[in-house]
């Protein structure tokens, strides 16, 4: 089997192309402005605004892949005193030689407003890629993150667990199952009343499994190079079969 490929975007950030499904973990006109503008900017932030008061915030990645939500999410909370536990799945982590070239580090620290130095951001982006694949890893005093070697079927949390999802897992014509209602429907069990989902898909028919579930969904502007992206939010109520 063909290894995956380095490969750098339209912004100058890194992403993989795997030849098997021949796709990539991020969009070729942008890793890190994808990431941010899905992840950070429609869910964490938007769910962050909406509630200011909080604590503490929980997030899950389904498809932890190189590791950028999880550095971005770190540096974008640096500056608050919030406890923030990071769930990622990602049963096919990578390889340890491609994660020591990523450019994200020195991306992100040449901008004008980043709180830490390189050497401290990569430090932190090395951490999280370090140890077992399912392990524990505290990034700082605020930020733990819990990675398992799971797909989403093998996974399982409580009822009500989290505050923010981010569904970054591959494409629906690549890896379908993810992307139907019975995987869908332990994501909306797993996230809080008023948890937010987002993910850079915007098919028809996965909005329309979410909505069949009582999720309230959006169709936003998409990053650039892509028209639209969704974000679900969750109601008191996941419809579930029997329901009437």
């Amino acid at each position: 089997m063909k290894q995956p490929q380095l490969i750098t975007t339209k912004d100058g950030s890194h992403s993989l192309w795997v030849p098997a499904l021949n796709e990539t973990y991020h969009s070729t006109h942008g890793a890190i402005q994808e990431s941010r503008h899905v992840f950070i900017q429609h869910g964490l932030l938007y769910w962050y605004k909406k509630n200011p008061s909080s604590s503490s915030i929980k997030v899950l990645e389904v498809g932890l892949g190189t590791g950028l939500n999880a550095l971005l999410t770190y540096l974008e909370m640096l500056p608050a005193s919030v406890q923030l536990a990071y769930t990622g799945l990602e049963p096919c982590p990578v390889p340890w030689e491609y994660v020591q070239r990523f450019n994200y580090a020195a991306q992100l620290a040449q901008e004008q407003d980043c709180p830490i130095s390189y050497q401290a951001l990569q430090a932190a982006f090395e951490q999280l890629h370090q140890g077992a694949s399912t392990a524990c890893c505290k990034l700082s005093m605020h930020f733990v993150l819990q990675k398992y070697q799971l797909p989403l079927a093998a996974f399982s949390a409580l009822p009500n667990t989290f505050d923010v999802v981010y569904f970054d897992a591959f494409a629906p014509s690549k890896q379908p199952a993810l992307w139907e209602a019975p995987l869908l429907q332990k994501v909306c069990r797993m996230m809080k009343d008023e948890g937010v989902m987002v993910t850079y898909c915007a098919q028809g028919r996965f909005k329309r499994q979410l909505k069949a579930l009582g999720m309230d969904v959006e169709t936003l502007p998409g990053p650039p190079g892509k028209k639209e992206m969704t974000r679900a939010q969750k109601g008191g109520h996941v419809w579930v079969r029997g329901d009437e």
